[in-house]
């Protein structure tokens, strides 16, 4: 069988990159190893996920600082998925995530898109299935 492991997000630093998906999203930080003087392997993950986690990558020069938060070109980059949506979403917002929008119904589900600490954008859904994906 294949999956896809892990997708890299470029961060400005590794703590307040760490303190927002652990303490904010609520992510689980199922690594963090010192490779040099200024580079980390910090990888984070949705607690239960079973194959795709995130790994923090901090910019290490100009062309990466500028891509920091727009790694997709303003597009919905990051997709969380939840068996839960009003829970999810509520709990979201009393950590202080702001959604650019209210929760929608669509053909596929119950949706929201929000912003990460850096600007990068993400939508909050629960499959019409009801099944996290």
């Amino acid at each position: 069988m294949v999956h896809l492991g892990m997708v890299t997000l470029v961060v400005r630093d590794y703590d307040e990159a760490i303190a927002f998906y652990r303490d904010v999203l609520g992510f689980v930080l199922l690594e963090d190893t010192r490779i040099d003087d200024a580079k980390r392997w910090v990888v984070v993950a949705p607690p239960g996920a079973r194959e795709t986690a995130v790994l923090l990558a901090r910019a290490a020069n100009g062309r990466q600082r500028d891509r920091v938060g727009d790694q997709t070109g303003g597009r919905v980059g990051w997709f969380l998925s939840t068996d839960d949506f009003e829970r999810d979403h509520a709990r979201l917002q009393a950590a202080g995530v702001v959604f650019e929008e209210a929760p929608r119904e669509e053909a596929y589900g119950t949706v929201a898109v929000f912003r990460d600490l850096y600007g990068n954008r993400w939508d909050l859904i629960e499959p019409r299935d009801g099944e996290a994906r």
